[in-house]
């Protein structure tokens, strides 16, 4: 009950958040405007926009996760009320967990709003939607859990503009880590090679989330990989979180 009354206190503070409507807003825009793009490449229209839309939906879903995640504790730090709440009979890893789950309430209704645009967008446009595309954005919103546990860590150790920056790096690094294994072999025997494919086995590897081009033409997904990718995602986001129960549970507060 802690946990969950920490979870309801934080989804409210998070839904009064300007930022957030304007990620949203932000979000509609591309969405709806991906039309235009669809002019360019005739017959390809109702592609493009599955495309774009799906691409919205995990940029704009970070970035909610982000700017909101990475400033939770600074919030309560600021506004000194997590001294009452340290103070009541609590341990600090229900406190995280209360944040988390509080802020992955966000991101399912965020995404759930961005999914129904782009799906009623692409049903009004007369194109069709099949069960790739749901689960598309299911894994789109498995890889924000992800990245919403990393933000929470963050804001367990650094400040809210620090932990943004370290945060949205993560995340491209994240969609990029093929580049770390792949090197040339100019890298070969070099302290570099060594340390980027050290990276490869740290960085979580969101391209194993990313269905968008088979969403966009149809192509059947086996749904042997989706529960792979889940309980890979599922792994990594636990591991983020005992870290930021750890990191917050020795920071001087």
């Amino acid at each position: 009950m802690r946990i969950l009354t920490i979870a309801q206190n934080t989804f409210r503070e998070a839904v009064r958040d300007k930022v957030l409507y304007v990620l949203l807003f932000f979000a509609a825009v591309t969405i709806l405007g991906s039309k235009a793009l669809g002019w360019i490449s005739i017959g390809q229209d109702i592609k493009i926009v599955k495309d774009i839309s799906l691409a919205a939906t995990s940029v704009f879903g970070v970035l909610i996760a982000i700017f909101v995640g990475t400033s939770l504790v600074y919030k309560e730090i600021d506004k000194r009320t997590l001294y009452t709440i340290l103070s009541q009979p609590m341990h600090r890893y229900e406190f995280i967990l209360g944040k988390y789950l509080g802020l992955m309430a966000l991101i399912v209704a965020a995404t759930l709003i961005m999914t129904g645009v782009s799906a009623g967008y692409v049903l009004l446009l007369g194109g069709t939607l099949d069960a790739v595309y749901f689960l598309a954005v299911l894994l789109i919103f498995w890889k924000l859990l992800l990245v919403t546990a990393f933000a929470v860590l963050m804001s367990s150790m650094s400040s809210p503009i620090l932990g943004a920056i370290i945060v949205f790096s993560a995340y491209l690094f994240g969609h990029a880590t093929g580049v770390f294994r792949d090197l040339p072999p100019q890298f070969d025997g070099t302290w570099a090679k060594t340390l980027l494919e050290a990276a490869y086995y740290v960085i979580p590897n969101l391209s194993n989330f990313d269905l968008r081009a088979e969403a966009a033409n149809g192509v059947p997904i086996a749904p042997a990989y989706v529960l792979w990718a889940m309980g890979y995602g599922a792994a990594y986001t636990i591991v983020l979180l005992i870290l930021a129960a750890l990191a917050f549970e020795n920071k001087d507060v």
